[in-house]
């Protein structure tokens, strides 16, 4: 990742910039427009190095890509060099397509109101031509509202408002004093910024980057460096921020094109987000297969042989998951037969969908894998349908004849997520364990308090990590509880009945405070005295 400081003051900059131009718009729809700008700018971006790199276009001496483009890629030849782009890139944009061609028109007011949806439309149309990538990229604009009224009460003054978003995006130096691209880099903070300035609503598409920290360097512990590659799964993706942090926790520095990246997200324009968080830090649209459904109603990836109608799932190397808590679902009985919920005999209740979430992950992680997912405490005490699935996960099997399924137990602070001030816990499970304990973390108490919201320190994140390496009893914070006293609990997961949190007040010194007492009492007399002399003096009475 780049110069923090350097993305702070260029993130900072143009936040300030976009609150100026958004008006009375919600920022959380106002990120739609800039966060998709820089991708466009992004894209163009990429092509035009493409172009370069593989001498694709001959460039004159004084003739910039773009000019070299446009000569060259018009008429009857146009086609094929979209049709050659795409079959590397996944995408294609035509030379009056490009980000310096619509830069052109703007300074030279040439921009004409249906120019945007010309250039969107346009792209989507040449994402047609690569059918492995078109998935990937069609659609990727469409939940952009050029119409809206909030950008302008008629047609010329939305486009104005469209013209100084691109100069805005336009304006941003993204590199850095080594040289390094950090677009992708400020893309991911303003997506921190805009979710934290979205209330509720930012909760739906962003993980704080600390609590994904976490997650991340619990499904790659143990990792070791390797040529092969890593499958990463989110069910409930959001902006694809939590996928993009494990990998920058891989051993083995860059582990580009070696990590198969894999989401699904029920929001539209969520998805679309993630769509482009990834690909604006280099994953390649050959490494990413992201769906936009509801992961509970449509199990993906794979699913059902639509052959033979037997299920065929894909597993992954990791699970990480921060979906929404005790949401509403259909718990219909017809799922008993699904195979991700079968096993367990009982469906999670239709108001709360957190064991449905933690089977659908635990169904698609592999033998040797490890998932960690982040829910409300509620799971952990729960009774009912919840108390029979958490026992069933506590007493199953995994691939070893000593393990069982859940390794540990995390207690969060609380006002650590955007839109909800309640404490959470992350489960992490492995189907490979040997023995059959219980590790359980109280982090609760450890944390940097905010104005408006909690973070967590490196080294209140570094604690969680090495306390969950080493797996060793620590006073009023961590507890590796065995089978017979999970069992002696009833199979309930409530931290304190597993760590000791509790502070013994110091006894208190009767005499101490007696003596206290006096002096006080004395100190009182003697101010008291002062301030009779000081009225007698002035002639009052006393």
């Amino acid at each position: 990742m780049a110069n923090h400081t350097t993305l702070q003051t260029v993130t900072s900059q143009l936040w300030a910039m976009a609150n100026e131009l958004r008006g009375t718009m919600d920022a959380s729809e106002y990120k739609n427009y800039i966060l998709a700008f820089m991708f466009y700018r992004y894209l163009s971006e990429n092509q035009e190095k493409y172009l370069v790199s593989n001498n694709v276009i001959d460039i004159a001496t004084g003739q910039s890509v773009n000019e070299a483009y446009a000569a060259e890629a018009q008429g009857d030849d146009l086609a094929d060099y979209l049709t050659d782009i795409s079959s590397s890139l996944g995408y294609a944009i035509a030379p009056a397509d490009t980000w310096q061609s619509l830069m052109d028109k703007i300074d030279n007011s040439l921009v004409i109101p249906s120019d945007y949806q010309t250039l969107f439309d346009n792209f989507n149309k040449n994402s047609e031509l690569n059918k492995d990538a078109v998935r990937d990229f069609r659609g990727v604009f469409n939940d952009i509202n050029l119409g809206d009224s909030r950008l302008g009460s008629s047609t010329n003054e939305r486009a104005k408002s469209l013209n100084r978003i691109v100069k805005l995006i336009d304006s941003i130096e993204y590199k850095d004093e080594q040289g390094r691209d950090i677009l992708g880099d400020i893309y991911i903070y303003l997506i921190g910024k805009f979710a934290a300035s979205a209330g509720k609503k930012g909760g739906e598409f962003y993980t704080p980057h600390e609590v994904s920290m976490i997650l991340a360097k619990l499904v790659t512990n143990g990792v070791k460096k390797s040529d092969g590659t890593f499958s990463l799964y989110d069910p409930a993706c959001g902006s694809g921020s939590l996928l993009l942090t494990v990998q920058d926790e891989l051993p083995g520095g860059d582990r580009q094109g070696a990590v198969k990246f894999y989401g699904q997200e029920l929001n539209t324009t969520t998805y679309n987000l993630a769509r482009m968080n990834l690909m604006m830090h280099g994953v390649d649209y050959n490494n990413m297969n992201l769906s936009n459904a509801n992961t509970l109603e449509t199990d993906w990836p794979d699913g059902p042989d639509p052959a033979t109608g037997k299920d065929q799932p894909r597993s992954f190397d990791a699970v990480v998951a921060n979906p929404p808590y005790s949401a509403h679902w259909d718990n219909d009985p017809a799922k008993l037969k699904d195979s991700r919920f079968s096993p367990f005999g009982v469906l999670a209740p239709k108001s709360k969908a957190d064991y449905a979430f933690i089977l659908h992950g635990l169904y698609h992680l592999n033998n040797t894998g490890t998932m960690a997912i982040v829910l409300p405490h509620g799971v952990l005490f729960r009774g009912a349908a919840e108390g029979k699935i958490r026992k069933a996960l506590i007493k199953s099997q995994g691939s070893h004849a000593q393990g069982n399924y859940l390794d540990a137990v995390i207690g969060l602070p609380a006002n650590l997520f955007y839109g909800t001030s309640i404490p959470t816990c992350i489960l992490v499970f492995k189907k490979n364990r040997r023995t059959n304990d219980i590790l359980f973390i109280d982090a609760s108490k450890d944390f940097v308090k905010g104005k408006n919201q909690n973070t967590l320190s490196s080294e209140n994140i570094d604690k969680i990590i090495e306390t969950y390496r080493n797996r060793t009893d620590i006073d009023k914070y961590a507890h590796v509880a065995t089978f017979k006293e999970i069992e002696d609990n009833e199979f309930n997961l409530n931290i304190p009945r597993y760590v000791d949190t509790f502070e013994e007040e110091p006894p208190i010194d009767i005499d101490e405070v007696n003596r206290q007492l006096k002096q006080d009492n004395a100190e009182i007399a003697e101010l008291e005295a002062k301030i009779n002399e000081q009225l007698r003096i002035l002639g009052g009475e006393v």
